[in-house]
């Protein structure tokens, strides 16, 4: 039997239905024949931070290309959310358009978002990676956006670039499972002593999302230096922001700004915890205020390092009114769990003084609906069974 095959296609060829399958046979053949596999890659030799539950290699590659499309189950904006997290990661240094789709089925090619509906751990995922399709499930979108770092993790460094890179991009398949070891995965950032630009702030959120960090302690006031705008004591950023150490010009998050960087922390799963440090490390609130002082005389303002010097009033009412106010407005700005009340280093304040203090303004926290956490020196006083105390 004979074959000709002619491309002229103002040509048209009339032959019998069998030898029409016959040549797309052959046709599809050759195409196959001539196709050229994906290169090999190891999963198990990728590092990945923290090192997943589970990792198993299959040995190929699935290609990234500016045909690849991001498809995601349909019905959820938390999905959708996800998948242009994904996208804005991957665009920039491929160069590629790579859009985000919703789905009522599983496609056979692309990455494909879907939520499992196994509520056995809201930030477990699973990636499944193949040489067509990646397919990443979770029983939440938390999980799924670890579950994209993880994908970030699997390609070249150069991803993370802001101009399109040369190259080819492979990420190698096989299966990865993962589940946090630990519920609460923090990293401090210290905008009191040093002041950090709300992009800064962000930027460094997105640092920490890379990692599957899901907290942001955010060290808001100190003896240097007051950072967050509370409209009933205003003097505290009027005063007490304006150095920082060394005497440079310090600064202030405005009550918008705050809620803008926590806004941008939810859509990547961090929460917010705001520090407010007491009864010691208040010297830009004492400088402000005159009243929270024991003398009523206004301290100067401080720009040096040296720790354990001042403290709040304990015995006056109006401390506790000043502590109230803080506290509720920073809690209307904050979705989390948790108000950080420092406790550390008050080196002059009398014990006799600092416990009642402690479970005073633990019970002004809890009023307002939320967790207190502290540094380790709060535990000489009595806590709540619910209050956390870290280790500094």
């Amino acid at each position: 039997m004979h074959f000709t095959l002619i491309h002229n296609p103002n040509i048209m060829i009339k032959m019998p239905r069998f030898e029409q399958c016959i040549s797309l046979f052959f046709i599809a053949v050759i195409s196959v024949a001539c196709s050229t596999p994906p290169p090999a890659k190891d999963l198990a030799q990728d590092n990945i931070i923290p090192l997943p539950t589970s990792i198993v290699a299959t040995g190929s590659s699935y290609v990234l290309s500016a045909e690849t499309m991001i498809y995601v189950q349909k019905g959820s904006e938390d999905l959708t959310l996800v998948g242009n997290h994904l996208a804005g990661m991957l665009n920039p240094a491929t160069g590629f358009d790579i859009k985000v789709k919703s789905t009522e089925k599983a496609p056979f090619l692309g990455i494909y978002l879907s939520l499992s509906g196994n509520e056995k751990s809201g930030e477990a995922y699973e990636l499944n990676i193949e040489e067509k399709l990646i397919t990443l499930s979770a029983s939440s979108a938390a999980g799924l956006f670890y579950g994209i770092q993880t994908l970030r993790h699997l390609l070249p460094a150069s991803i993370e670039m802001s101009s399109v890179q040369e190259g080819q991009w492979l990420i190698a398949t096989g299966t990865i499972k993962d589940s946090p070891s630990y519920g609460y995965r923090g990293a401090m950032l210290d905008v009191a002593r040093h002041f950090f630009s709300v992009e800064d702030v962000k930027r460094y959120i997105d640092l920490i999302s890379i990692y599957k960090m899901n907290a942001l302690h955010l060290h808001l006031s100190d003896d240097q230096g007051w950072r967050i705008e509370i409209k009933s004591w205003p003097n505290l950023t009027v005063i007490g922001s304006a150095k920082e150490v060394g005497g440079t010009e310090g600064g202030f998050y405005t009550q918008e700004e705050y809620k803008d960087i926590v806004k941008y922390a939810q859509d990547r799963f961090v929460i917010i915890v705001p520090e407010i440090d007491m009864p010691g490390h208040t010297n830009s609130a004492l400088a402000s205020y005159a009243e929270l002082n024991c003398d009523g005389k206004a301290t100067e303002t401080y720009t040096g390092i040296e720790v354990g010097f001042s403290t709040l009033c304990t015995d006056k009412e109006v401390v506790y009114q000043f502590i109230d106010d803080v506290v509720r407005e920073l809690v209307e700005m904050t979705p989390g769990p948790y108000i950080h009340i420092g406790g550390d280093e008050s080196h002059v304040t009398a014990m006799e003084d600092y416990i009642p203090f402690i479970e005073r303004v633990q019970a002004i926290v809890k009023k307002h609906g939320k967790t207190v956490m502290g540094w380790d020196e709060i535990a000489h006083a009595k806590l709540e069974e619910s209050s956390v105390v870290q280790w500094w």
